[in-house]
């Protein structure tokens, strides 16, 4: 869930999914979302297409119960969806309206407790959930703003999720990359200045790229993963570890 174009990282990871054989579904939003959507499927053998809103009950039963009647069950699920009105990602987080705040959180986060929630129910034999977030849910990043709050509180579902469905022998992490040059990341203010920034000061020098989060992705995802649940794994050039610029940039 969550393919918008050929740089959306859920791109690089559907990539390396079908790389490693898995069959796949993809969501989508909306014709023009579906328009794209489709020749990017198509390119991995796949014309299971369903337009999807998370903020429709209905949208997601529909979704489901067509999952259920083609594959009777999944063994995992990729949710790669967030959002926040574009005007509010400059300027300062103090000045974030109610009804931005609402829509933000709603996208961004209990759409993977919603999505979860079907996709367990299509689980028996246990599975494996993961939905992407970003440093900006711990440490202040300019910008960023109502999506630092939201990423926060998905990662804190991530652990409640994992603890709830574990029993099941199902397993919930995210990834966390560093900025990616994707349709999503052009949205915030000052985006090149961070990509930038992290790339000159990340211990590796680089950002990360849509091979190394699908590779990370086929590991949550198969059975390499089996003992890893409630996990954020970074795949940020190890920028997180850093507590100040590298010493030529200061």
């Amino acid at each position: 869930m969550g393919v918008a174009n050929d740089h959306s990282i859920a791109w690089g990871i559907a990539k390396a999914l079908h790389a490693e054989g898995a069959e796949l579904a993809f969501s989508y939003q909306g014709e023009a979302f579906g328009k794209r959507v489709e020749p990017l499927a198509a390119s991995l053998n796949s014309e299971f297409l369903i337009d999807v809103d998370v903020q429709d009950d209905a949208s997601l039963d529909a979704c489901f119960t067509r999952l259920q009647a083609e594959w009777g069950q999944i063994d995992f699920l990729v949710h790669a969806i967030a959002y926040s009105d574009k005007k509010e990602l400059t300027g300062r987080f103090i000045n974030t309206s109610r009804e931005n705040f609402k829509t933000s959180l709603s996208i961004s986060c209990f759409s993977f407790i919603d999505v979860a929630r079907r996709a367990a129910a299509l689980m028996p034999e246990g599975g494996s959930l993961i939905t992407l977030t970003y440093q900006g849910s711990t440490r202040v990043t300019p910008y960023y703003n109502v999506m630092g709050v939201a990423k926060a509180a998905l990662e804190s579902s991530v652990l409640y999720l994992a603890n709830d469905l574990g029993p099941q022998g199902i397993r919930v992490n995210a990834i966390s990359p560093g900025p990616m040059r994707t349709l999503a990341g052009a949205a915030i203010g000052g985006a090149r200045k961070t990509y930038r920034f992290t790339e000159e000061n990340a211990p590796l020098r680089a950002n990360a790229t849509l091979e190394a989060i699908g590779g990370t992705a086929v590991y949550l995802l198969s059975d390499y993963g089996a003992c890893t649940s409630g996990e954020i794994i970074r795949v940020d050039g190890g920028f997180h570890a850093i507590g100040m610029p590298q010493p030529e940039n200061l």
